[in-house]
């Protein structure tokens, strides 16, 4: 963003990079590398840029819109949040408790003392089944909940 910005807001003021440099004190180099994206300029050098072409240092770094070559106004796009992570902690949820679920049914059908060794060793007054099942479902809920959520 910074580099687009630098270079359409130099080539709008008419400046090359040349005369660029002069105005702010550094090698035309600089302003080459920071055009180009290969480096960024210190905090002290941003202040220079900004007040050298009447805009902010948010407009300067793209977080606002900057004034394009034509005069028009060029909208940055600031990344959208990333849902898709949130999203796959979400699915990976709801596919934990699902499989947790199934295989808690299993055990239950294939071996039903286990689901009496199970609510024995519960220290909460709900039996220890209701909890796990519970939990399970919780857990596929809260997956759900973060596949669907809107930001």
């Amino acid at each position: 963003m910074l580099a687009e910005n630098l270079y359409a807001l130099r080539r709008k003021s008419g400046l090359s990079q040349e005369q660029l440099a002069e105005k702010i004190g550094v090698s035309r180099q600089a302003v080459s590398k920071w055009e180009g994206g290969q480096s960024t300029p210190e905090l002290e050098k941003l202040k220079a840029l900004s007040e050298c072409f009447q805009v902010t240092i948010d407009e300067l770094t793209g977080n606002e819109a900057v004034p394009a070559p034509g005069g028009a106004i060029k909208e940055q796009e600031s990344p959208a949040p990333s849902q898709g992570g949130e999203r796959k902690i979400g699915v990976c949820l709801c596919i934990i408790g699902a499989v947790c679920l199934i295989l808690f049914g299993a055990l239950t059908v294939a071996h039903p003392p286990s689901v009496g060794q199970i609510n024995e060793s519960s220290t909460v007054t709900l039996n220890g089944t209701g909890i796990l099942a519970a939990l399970f479902v919780l857990l596929m809920l809260l997956g759900l909940g973060m596949i669907f959520r809107k930001k």
